[in-house]
């Protein structure tokens, strides 16, 4: 029997369970029928069409993605802008397109789990623990605070952090600790959980997407943030997502490739031009 969009649905209601997702995200298979037979299966971060055409060249016509392709409610599909292009462009070569979003991130061994493990944090527990949704563990919420295996300098955690998530950039709020032992951390934006961060004993918090008054709290409470930008701090869990998958596929006898999205960071940091001056006579 052929592997159906509602066989991947299962697999992922063990991986992530729906339950899991925040009552405002919007989670499962988002455009396609659960019936259709899947000939491979892409992976990505975020629905574009790009992904698209990479799902038509790799001859995938499953799209799983952490970002929902219709996050907020549609009045209207325009197909000549954005999420309309994506779903219409979808539909045309009956591509199905589930999203595995804030569940992704609350589960055990989810988005933030992963961002921990990258840094080597042990003892990790979530920020926000659940709160009583029924497919949860206690190791299930968003957010993930453990320690460091040895205390370390502020400039070492900087490098450590370029070197685990090779980020086109850190912004940085708050002071320098002496050293640093207790980690918190959040994939994508998550800068409303700081103070939390803070009351649990972190010396530092790296998220994304900090907004301003935020960083103007940290200067003041004593917290150092660091914004390590969306892409970068939930990336990690692409490949992740495939792996567990294909682990899944083992165990139930099911042969599909699995492809992983090429896309890269939509935003890129700006360098300042270089300005020759006239030399002097």
């Amino acid at each position: 029997m052929p592997t159906k969009v509602h066989d991947l649905l299962t697999i992922l209601q063990d991986i992530a369970p729906a339950s899991l997702a925040e009552s405002w995200d919007n989670v499962g298979l988002l455009v396609g029928s659960p019936d259709t037979p899947v000939t491979g299966l892409l992976i990505g971060l975020d629905p574009c069409s790009a992904v698209i055409d990479e799902a038509i060249s790799n001859g995938c016509n499953l799209i799983i993605t952490h970002h929902p392709v219709i996050f907020r409610p549609l009045k209207a599909v325009h197909t000549h802008t954005f999420p309309g292009n994506v779903i219409a462009r979808a539909m045309q070569h009956n591509i199905a397109l589930i999203g595995c979003h804030t569940n992704l991130d609350a589960t055990s061994g989810g988005v933030s789990d992963i961002l921990g493990q990258a840094l080597g944090l042990g003892g990790m527990r979530p920020l926000i623990p659940n709160q009583g949704k029924s497919d949860c563990l206690q190791s299930c919420g968003l957010g993930r605070i453990g320690t460091c295996a040895t205390p370390m300098s502020a400039e070492a955690f900087v490098s450590l952090l370029y070197n685990a998530l090779s980020p086109p950039w850190l912004l940085e709020a708050g002071l320098r600790p002496n050293s640093i032992e207790t980690v918190a951390v959040c994939g994508g934006s998550c800068g409303d959980f700081a103070e939390t961060a803070l009351q649990q004993g972190a010396d530092v918090f790296i998220t994304a997407e900090i907004k301003h008054s935020v960083a103007r709290w940290a200067e003041e409470a004593g917290l150092w943030l660091i914004d390590g930008g969306h892409f970068a701090t939930e990336q990690p869990a692409v490949p992740v997502l495939g792996k567990r998958l294909q682990k899944e596929f083992d165990n139930l006898n099911i042969s599909l490739p699995i492809c992983f999205s090429r896309q890269a960071a939509p935003l890129s940091l700006v360098m300042p031009p270089i300005i020759s001056t006239p030399e002097s006579p």
